[in-house]
């Protein structure tokens, strides 16, 4: 599957331009002491103006014996970036306004990222209801990502939830994904997949 990039994407987000767009599709959920589910899911990749940044988010339902929906299983929403040090050309902390023009504006200046395996390292935050917030450190080499929390953060009327990793790719055209996850007690254990149909 070609991919086409958009001239006016900005150069940071080349490496993971083939997430952008909506994907839809169906995947099973389960884990130690559930059962095991059919879910739907919608995935938006969005690019929110001239950044560095995607805008990710996610919403799953269960589904019922006839593959039709049956309730909201899950939200979630967070920022995909590539790694490297914030300075003058960034907007923040806050509403802060960049006070200089970035030097990323070629392939050459984004390849120089690259670490020393040939992967752009990155940072992904994901936010969920019910009081979890989930750090990644992962990387990106081609049409593969690989994730693994950096840094859970509950508040204090979450159920224990401690690790994930995540691992995203894009095969034959489609968006496959894989959730392992440390919870409850339990070990990282599967919890999720999915195969999602590009659709926007």
């Amino acid at each position: 599957m070609a991919i086409e990039i958009d001239a006016s994407l900005h150069r940071e987000l080349v490496p993971l331009s083939w997430l952008i767009g909506s994907w839809e599709g169906v995947g099973v959920v389960g884990y130690p002491g559930t059962p095991e589910r059919q879910f739907g899911q919608r995935v938006d990749f969005t690019v929110p103006g001239d950044v560095p940044y995607l805008l990710y988010n996610a919403h799953a339902w269960t589904l019922d014996e006839d593959g039709q929906i049956d309730d909201t299983l899950s939200v979630e929403t967070g920022i995909w970036q590539l790694v490297r040090d914030r300075q003058d050309f960034d907007s923040g902390p806050g509403y802060m306004v960049p006070t200089a023009e970035t030097p990323y504006t070629t392939a050459e200046a984004v390849e120089g990222l690259r670490n020393d395996k040939g992967d752009f390292e990155l940072d992904v935050s994901i936010v969920h209801p019910h009081g979890i917030m989930e750090l990644y450190a992962g990387r990106v080499n081609g049409p593969r990502i690989d994730l693994s929390t950096d840094v859970v953060a509950r508040t204090r009327t979450a159920k224990e939830y401690s690790a994930s990793t995540r691992m995203y790719g894009l095969v034959g055209g489609e968006l496959m994904w894989a959730w392992d996850m440390a919870a409850r007690g339990n070990e990282l254990t599967s919890h999720a997949s999915a195969r999602l149909k590009k659709i926007t």
